[in-house]
């Protein structure tokens, strides 16, 4: 082993921190192995005095009983005589905290296949086509008239249908068809449905409305009659509506430019329509007691003869 040369400045240094770390070191052991005089032993020590598992707390325990005295017999006997009251301990379960985690998942709602109905069908159009009505429009109360109708594809087999009553119809080409209507379809005002059809239904045309309007009528009323013996040139008393005048007419006059006078009696006056054939029948009645009513006027005083002193 070489020798240290004590010459060099440097190898005394070191020579002296050697000794003063070996010095640190000897004294640490020594305080962590022995201590220094402490009457509490370390922390090393009671682990290493301290036994391990259950059997330590049983020789604890039953050290300082060995140092009690015995009890008597008498005291155990008292002991074994004492009732002993037991009080269960209550066990609640602990609340059960919310997880957050956990969240309410509705159920997959149920699919139900509804069946599809099926879109209604287009209605075929007509066979047959009705384009007009000549007349469209008729008065009731009215004659006869002839219909004629006019549309396109029409056949001699096809027929002219009013309200569902089939008329003796006359083919006169394929667009064109008439036939001749009864006074008595036409007796009320309303309307009229008028269809071009075969017997079997297999050609039919669309329908067309036929308008029946209510007649006019004579704007008079019958208030009186003035009649001779003869009986002959009667005379026959009407009041206007419109200006409440009294009117002297016979058989034959014509009232409003139209309304000719056929007959009169002391019930009711005729009368007929010259434009329309129209028959219209006046009740006798007292009329619109105006002043023009001859039935208000007073009647004069007659003086009889007598009166004559």
């Amino acid at each position: 082993m070489q020798a240290v040369d004590f010459s060099k400045p440097g190898e005394k240094k070191k020579v002296i921190w050697a000794a003063v770390l070996g010095l640190v070191a000897v004294v640490f052991l020594w305080w962590t192995f022995f201590g220094f005089g402490s009457s509490k032993p370390t922390n090393t020590s009671r682990a290493a005095a301290t036994p391990s598992g259950p059997g330590s707390r049983t020789t604890q325990a039953a050290t300082p009983r060995q140092n009690q005295p015995a009890p008597s017999s008498e005291a155990l006997d008292a002991a074994q005589l004492t009732p002993i009251t037991y009080v269960p301990s209550s066990y609640s379960a602990p609340d059960v905290k919310r997880n957050i985690f956990a969240y309410y998942v509705p159920p997959a709602p149920k699919q139900t296949t509804v069946a599809a109905e099926p879109a209604p069908s287009p209605t075929p159009p007509p066979p047959l086509l009705l384009a007009s009505l000549s007349p469209s429009n008729v008065y009731a109360r009215s004659a006869d008239f002839k219909l004629e109708v006019a549309g396109d594809k029409f056949t001699p087999a096809t027929k002219i249908y009013v309200d569902g009553r089939e008329f003796q119809t006359n083919y006169i080409s394929p667009q064109q068809l008439s036939a001749n209507v009864s006074a008595s379809v036409i007796a009320a005002p309303g309307s009229r449905n008028i269809l071009v059809r075969n017997a079997d239904n297999s050609l039919y045309s669309n329908p067309a409305m036929l308008t029946i309007a209510a007649p006019p009528t004579p704007n008079y009323l019958y208030v009186g009659i003035i009649s001779p013996h003869t009986r002959v040139d009667d005379t026959a008393l009407v009041q206007d509506r419109s200006n409440k005048n009294i009117l002297n007419v016979h058989r034959g006059d014509v009232l409003s430019g139209r309304f000719r006078v056929t007959s009169m009696s002391e019930k009711e006056l005729v009368m007929i329509d010259t434009t329309l054939k129209i028959k219209h029948t006046l009740q006798m009645t007292e009329g619109d007691k105006g002043l023009g009513n001859p039935l208000t006027r007073p009647t004069p005083r007659v003086e009889s003869e007598d009166d004559e002193p």
